[in-house]
């Protein structure tokens, strides 16, 4: 098993977001292998970006897992109620990351359709097939990801990232999402899509 080392990781963070595209996040639930290819991410570089939890080098227990070596895991809850699954990136104490955005299920999509609706895959309506896994908090609940995967290792089970095994047609870039607060961060764009 091939899966994604330290040094994937251990970049510029862009560079990251954008070569994660494509790429096979792996979730071992219950024996079973969940499968998704990573269709979108998101950069947060808390250097320079209003947008990130760690905006200059903030250290909070929320925002600790940023600060830990790259390939870590960093899950955390918006609205009170939505995981979000981010990759640490760049050298330990740097705060940045990568938010992942949206996945297209490859392996194990009956659990996923589960989780995420409490029905088989041929029971989804029109509307939540096109929305099964197009955003942040939809993937956390669909792969069973929650709070408690925080400051995981993503060399290792139950979590983890393979290469891609797929040619990548072109790399789309825009604004990040729901970040309209964070100044002139807000227009950055470092929201990556590819159309798989």
């Amino acid at each position: 098993m091939d899966v994604l080392g330290r040094d994937f990781y251990d970049r510029d963070t862009l560079a990251v977001a954008q070569e994660l595209l494509g790429c096979r996040l792996v979730r071992e639930v219950e024996g079973e292998l969940l499968v998704g290819r990573i269709t979108e991410t998101e950069a947060y570089i808390g250097r320079c970006d209003k947008a990130c939890h760690a905006y200059g080098y903030k250290r909070t227990n929320r925002t600790e897992t940023l600060f830990a070596q790259p390939g870590t895991a960093y899950l955390y809850l918006i609205y009170g109620m939505y995981t979000c699954l981010n990759f640490v990136t760049e050298r330990p104490e740097e705060p940045a990351a990568v938010l992942i955005r949206g996945i297209t299920a490859i392996e194990g999509e009956q659990t996923m359709a589960r989780l995420r609706f409490g029905k088989p895959v041929e029971e989804l309506t029109v509307y939540q097939h096109k929305n099964f896994l197009n955003g942040p908090g939809k993937v956390c609940k669909a792969l069973s990801l929650d709070r408690s995967m925080n400051g995981h290792d993503l060399l290792t089970p139950p979590l983890y990232v393979l290469p891609r095994d797929v040619e990548l047609p072109a790399i789309h870039c825009g604004p990040r999402i729901g970040v309209d607060y964070a100044q002139e961060a807000k227009d950055f764009p470092w929201r990556f899509w590819a159309d798989m």
